[in-house]
C-alpha cells in the first residue's frame, strides 16, 4: 500500500509539472481560436518564452522577472503571427509554421552564443521559481512523502490554475468576452465595435472545445500521460520507447474521438477585410 501511494504521489508531482506549460498556452490558445485565428506556432512560441525566462533569469536572478519576459517573449512572436494574418492576409497555417521554425532556431543561435550550449542553462535553486510548499511536511512517512509530491511544486504551477478561473470569467462574464467569442462567429459584425481578430495565438484546444475550462481538463490529462511515463520508465519493466508513445498515442486518440464534436467558431481561420 505504501509503495502504491509513493508512485501515486510521483505521478501527480510529475503530471503538475508537466501541466502548466501546457496550460498555459492553452489558455492562450483560448483567445486566439475562439476570436476567430488559427495558430499552430505553439512551439516556436513556447521555445523562445522559455529560453528567454531561463536566460533572464540566469542574468538578473530574479525568476519572477524571468517567468514575466518569458510571456513577453511569446507575446512579441504571437504579435508577428498576428502581423501577418491580420494586417497582410497571409495564409494563418503558413505563418504558424514559419514561427515554429524561427522560434527554435533563434533560441538555440542565442543559447550557443551565451551559454555554449543548446538544451540546458545552468540555472542555481535561487534562479528558479520557488517551491511554494516545499519542506514544510515530514518526508519521514508515507503520506508525508505523498504531500510533497503532491504541494512541493512551483509558484507557476497554482498561478495557472488560478488564471484559469480569470479566463474562464473573462469569457462569459465580461462584456470583451462575448465580444471577442463574437468575432470568431461573424467578424464583420464585431467591426463596428472596434474589434479584429488580431489576439495572439498560442495553441489549439479541440479536447477542450475552445473552452479555458476544457483546456484544464486536456491538459492534465496530457501532463498525467507524461507522469505515467515517467513512473513507467523508471520501474525498467517495460520497453522506454513504447512508453515514450504514451502521451502521442493518447494525443491520437483524443483528436479522433473529440474533433468532430469540438465547435469551431465559424470565421476561425478565415482572414477578415476591413469594409472600405
Amino acid at each position: 500500500m505504501s509503495n502504491f501511494i509513493s508512485e501515486l504521489g510521483v505521478i501527480i508531482y510529475a503530471t503538475l509539472i508537466y501541466t502548466p506549460a501546457l496550460l498555459y498556452a492553452a489558455l492562450g490558445s483560448c483567445f486566439s481560436e475562439v476570436s476567430g485565428v488559427i495558430n499552430i506556432g505553439i512551439e516556436g512560441m513556447m521555445t523562445v518564452g522559455a529560453f528567454t525566462g531561463a536566460a533572464v533569469a540566469y542574468f538578473t536572478s530574479s525568476p519572477m522577472l524571468g517567468f514575466l519576459c518569458a510571456g513577453i517573449a511569446g507575446m512579441i512572436f504571437g504579435a508577428l503571427h498576428a502581423s501577418a494574418t491580420v494586417l497582410l492576409n497571409a495564409d494563418q497555417t503558413i505563418s504558424g509554421t514559419a514561427i515554429n521554425m524561427i522560434g527554435p532556431g533563434l533560441a538555440i543561435l542565442v543559447a550557443r552564443a551565451l551559454f555554449d550550449s543548446t538544451d540546458t542553462i545552468p540555472l542555481s535553486p535561487e534562479q528558479k521559481m520557488p517551491l511554494l510548499f516545499r519542506g514544510i511536511f515530514d518526508t519521514s512517512t508515507t503520506f508525508g512523502k505523498f504531500m510533497e509530491n503532491v504541494f512541493g511544486t512551483y509558484v507557476s504551477t497554482y498561478l495557472v490554475f488560478v488564471l484559469v478561473v480569470v479566463v474562464w470569467f473573462i469569457f462569459y462574464k465580461t462584456k470583451f468576452g462575448l465580444r471577442l467569442r463574437s468575432c470568431g462567429e461573424h467578424p464583420e459584425a464585431c467591426e463596428t465595435l472596434g474589434i479584429n481578430q488580431g489576439f495572439i495565438a498560442i495553441a489549439a484546444v479541440i479536447f477542450g472545445k475552445f473552452r479555458p475550462q476544457g483546456a484544464l481538463i486536456g491538459c492534465l490529462l496530457f501532463g498525467f500521460c507524461s507522469g505515467l511515463k515517467v513512473v513507467l520508465g523508471g520501474s525498467g519493466a517495460i520497453n522506454m520507447q513504447i512508453i515514450s508513445m504514451i502521451p502521442y498515442v493518447v494525443t491520437v486518440i483524443v483528436l479522433i474521438l473529440f474533433v468532430g464534436k469540438s465547435h469551431v467558431p465559424t470565421a476561425n481561420g478565415k482572414p477578415f477585410i476591413k469594409s472600405r
